[in-house]
């Protein structure tokens, strides 16, 4: 038996986002979300996880969308106030790790603040991976107790994982009505499986702010629709 966690990244980030992965949860896969604490949707995602306790919610840690919450982070910012892109982070290896460290502090408090329990945390564009910023995740995780989304195959080392393995292949060209038919059939037998989504519908917010658009009603239309097979049971 194949323990299964659908993760809806992005909640927080707008209505038309929040509205597709609730809807993913209350009518279909979706178990789990992770929030952006920085973005306009925000407070009514907060709203929406108090209505619908049933959802487990975590932290998606921000460092390339969106504004920071704090603005004593200048190596974060680009002349805009606007967090950097993510290949000014990649290009660049003046970023402060102590800023670093501030900024996601400030988010995962917010989400706190909110009176919300957070499951895990993983992060935007999946920044948590970049070798540089291990001191700050793995600080993170021991001060607030938290395990921490795996990358591919791998750990992040030196903090508690939060599913035995993780595939980020339901995305794009990988989003299909076969997808978890093919996933039964792959060797993670009685293992702990996390597989990413981004369900949402089209608003302003979307269309004019994220590259992956028209793909998240898509995914949206599947999770509500799909049906697990035998050997796959959400946990």
């Amino acid at each position: 038996m194949i323990k299964l966690i659908v993760n809806a990244d992005d909640f927080g980030y707008s209505r038309g986002v929040n509205y597709g992965i609730i809807d993913a949860h209350k009518y279909g896969i979706v178990n789990s979300t992770t929030m952006m604490m920085n973005m306009p949707g925000v407070n009514h995602a907060v709203e929406l996880a108090k209505e619908h306790p049933t959802l487990k919610v975590g932290i998606h840690l921000v460092l390339t969308c969106g504004k920071p919450l704090r603005l004593d982070v200048p190596t974060l910012m680009d002349e805009q106030g606007n967090f950097k892109k993510l290949n000014d982070f990649i290009k660049d290896k003046n970023l402060s790790l102590m800023e670093l460290e501030r900024e996601w502090t400030r988010q995962i408090e917010r989400f706190l603040d909110f009176g919300l329990t957070a499951t895990h945390f993983d992060s935007h564009h999946h920044v948590h991976s970049i070798p540089e910023f291990l001191p700050v995740i793995q600080r993170l995780s021991r001060k607030y107790n938290l395990p921490v989304r795996r990358i591919s195959e791998q750990p992040i080392e030196g903090v508690p994982t939060f599913t035995d393995c993780f595939f980020h292949d339901f995305y794009g060209s990988g989003v299909s009505q076969d997808y978890f038919i093919e996933l039964s059939q792959r060797d993670v037998d009685n293992q702990t499986v996390e597989v990413m989504c981004h369900p949402g519908y089209l608003d302003f917010e979307v269309l004019n702010g994220s590259s992956y658009a028209a793909d998240r009603v898509k995914e949206t239309s599947i999770l509500t629709s799909v049906t697990l097979p035998n050997n796959i049971r959400l946990v």
